[in-house]
């Protein structure tokens, strides 16, 4: 009986649990297992990312470091969608400053910096197109926030991402603000 408890959790995470893992978004713990490497012993997460149709294999003594984490509860995915509903801030840099921000985000595994590059690269139906790179990271940044939605709400991936949308489109009407019309700025991050 302690043998089965001891190969099922380890680091408070447990075989059949959903977690995050930064660079590859949501998985799941298939098992916890011990391999030999090097002559030595180790113990392994065994991750699967169905989406990617991956499997991961992560050292249990290394998860915390490379920022594996469980899913968010539920009032932080509120705040995520709380994130998604206001102003874009798009900094006034080269695209390709902008892009590896974005791209350090998506990966960082934090919910609300994926929540923050999904704002920041949303394009209504009446705005102008994207670009094919930010067309990218916005779909990129969208997967992974609808897959962690999915799993703590229970719900689909598709309607998560109905979930978002509803949530993108109660933004405030985006109006051309002068740099220094703060005014106007800070009225919109009280609404």
């Amino acid at each position: 009986m302690s043998i089965q408890k001891k190969t099922s959790q380890r680091q408070g995470f447990k075989t059949g649990e959903s977690i995050v893992y930064p660079a590859h978004g949501v998985g799941q713990i298939v098992a916890i297992e011990e391999q030999t490497v090097a002559g030595m012993k180790l113990e392994l997460f065994v991750i699967d990312f169905e989406k990617d149709k991956m499997r991961l294999k992560v050292p249990v003594a290394k998860a915390e470091s490379v920022g594996m984490r469980k899913l968010s509860e539920t009032d932080f995915v509120d705040r995520a969608l709380k994130v998604v509903q206001g102003r874009a801030r798009v900094k006034r840099t080269m695209w390709s400053r902008r892009a590896q921000e974005y791209d350090a985000k998506i990966n960082s595994g934090d919910l609300i910096s994926i929540a923050e590059v999904v704002r920041d690269l949303y394009r209504a139906d009446s705005q102008p197109e994207q670009s094919y790179s930010e067309r990218q990271l916005y779909e990129a940044a969208l997967g992974r926030m609808a897959r962690e939605l999915a799993a703590v709400n229970e719900v689909s991936e598709t309607e998560a991402v109905r979930l978002i949308e509803i949530n993108l489109n109660k933004r405030p009407a985006r109006a051309k603000v002068a740099e220094n019309d703060e005014d106007e700025i800070e009225a919109d991050e009280a609404a």
